[in-house]
């Protein structure tokens, strides 16, 4: 009996030595899972700020284009006031 009366001290004591390591293990889990949450958190603002830098990109790209097209036009509508005085025969008007 005296042996059976050890055999369960023991294994008590080893009960209360995982229920510490469970506890221990708990508590590191949670810690990961809210680092978890917190890196997912600066993932999303991250992406929210590369989509807007991305977005301003394009509305810069987008202007720097419509300046560009601009420039066209106003070149061909010149040529095309140059052409319209040499038929009329203003050569006067021609701006070189």
């Amino acid at each position: 009996m005296r042996g059976f009366t050890t055999r369960v001290r023991q294994l008590i004591i080893k009960v209360d030595e995982l229920k510490k390591a469970n506890t221990e293990l708990a508590n590191v889990v949670n810690q990961r899972d809210a680092e978890i949450t917190k890196l997912k958190e600066q993932i999303n603002l991250q992406e929210k700020k590369y989509n807007a830098m991305m977005m301003a990109k394009m509305i810069d790209i987008a202007d720097s284009d419509i300046e560009a097209s601009r420039k066209k036009i106003n070149k061909l509508i010149r040529s095309v006031n140059k052409c319209m005085a040499l038929l009329n025969g203003n050569e006067e008007e021609v701006d070189d």
